[in-house]
């Protein structure tokens, strides 16, 4: 099982980054995956998660609209579409695919395989 993300990077505030991860070793397209973040510091926190099919996705208050997840089943994708960035937005962002392909996944034990993580730096 691998989930490499990629796409993080310097950016300024108002900028905008997208996130890729790419799965494999498993069946993706039986998984709702999500996103976590984790600042210096401070402990990993839900930002989102999308369903299985694609269908449903589930975002965390601060996200407010600025962040869009999607996913590709055909290529075994999960992207994250991050726009209007702010400074506290700074953190490593995981991906990760969820124990089965029912639930929310807003906690950590709700997922079964997590990336490396990459680094999101918003700062002018």
């Amino acid at each position: 099982v691998q989930l490499q993300a990629s796409g993080g990077g310097l950016v300024q505030p108002g900028g905008s980054l997208r996130l890729s991860c790419a799965a494999s070793g498993f069946t993706f397209s039986s998984r709702f995956m999500g996103w976590f973040r984790q600042a210096p510091g401070k402990e990993r926190e839900f930002v989102t998660s999308i369903s299985a099919s694609g269908g449903t996705t589930s975002d965390a208050r601060f996200v407010k609209m600025r962040f869009v997840v999607s996913r590709d089943n055909a290529q075994n994708m999960v992207y994250l579409q991050m726009n209007n960035l702010k400074p506290e937005d700074t953190a490593v962002y995981f991906c990760a695919a969820g124990v089965s392909g029912s639930g929310v996944g807003l906690e950590t034990d709700e997922y079964a395989y997590w990336g490396q993580g990459t680094q999101v730096t918003v700062s002018s």
